[in-house]
């Protein structure tokens, strides 16, 4: 390996670190007020070297937001995708959702629901990066709800878009009141759990693979 190549791959690193701390960090606190100080020392790395890495605090923000939507996408997508599309990868992708903000995958929940609340009244690149990430989400859902109907396994279902708006809505509220109210979090995860599995059943969804969303990780199998 060259040096050159060694220098890169140390920063490399370095920036991995750094992001992963971010995206933790504002999940928390929030992504506006995440600083280049307040992450130095929650990284152990020197302002400079994170300002070397990012230039400002709007680049380090947009980093962070990609840095968060590749954890998400490795959680939760890459798992239901063992799943062939349909009902069973939505089913998957449910349970998977539930299971990311069970199991804090970020520490404050859902990174991208705290940074939306955060930035929803301030326009710029930030606000406009955390909309795709979302928008990208909930179209993914609605495309496998559309594969679904196509292959007759969501009879019922004539707006795939409203099903993913609905099945969204609900991850929102269990999300929030599963943080604020820490210690009565497994109920809420619970009622989203018969919630999705109410959604699959009214649009004419399997019940025994409707079912399998209320036993954790069972839609994976």
């Amino acid at each position: 390996m060259s040096l050159t190549d060694g220098r890169r791959a140390r920063g490399d690193a370095s920036r991995r670190l750094v992001l992963a701390h971010a995206a933790d960090l504002a999940s928390m606190e929030g992504l506006d007020g995440l600083s280049i100080g307040r992450l130095a020392t929650e990284a152990d790395v020197s302002k400079s070297g994170i300002a070397t890495l990012f230039g400002s605090k709007e680049q380090l923000q947009l980093a962070t937001v990609a840095a968060a939507a590749e954890r998400f996408t490795a959680t939760v997508v890459e798992p239901a995708r063992v799943q062939p599309r349909g009902i069973r990868r939505l089913a998957a992708l449910l349970d998977r959702v539930v299971a990311y903000s069970e199991d804090r995958v970020f520490p404050g929940g859902c990174f991208f629901s705290a940074s939306a609340a955060d930035f929803h009244s301030k326009p710029g690149a930030v606000r406009d990066a955390l909309a795709d990430q979302l928008e990208s989400w909930l179209g993914y859902l609605a495309a496998s709800a559309r594969f679904a109907v196509v292959q007759g396994e969501l009879p019922g279902l004539e707006d795939p878009d409203q099903l993913a708006f609905e099945l969204q809505g609900t991850f929102e509220w269990m999300n929030l009141m599963a943080v604020i109210r820490e210690k009565e979090s497994a109920v809420h995860y619970g009622r989203a759990r018969t919630a999705y599995r109410g959604r699959l059943i009214a649009y004419g969804g399997d019940p025994e693979i409707a079912e399998l969303l209320l036993v954790p990780g069972a839609a994976l199998r």
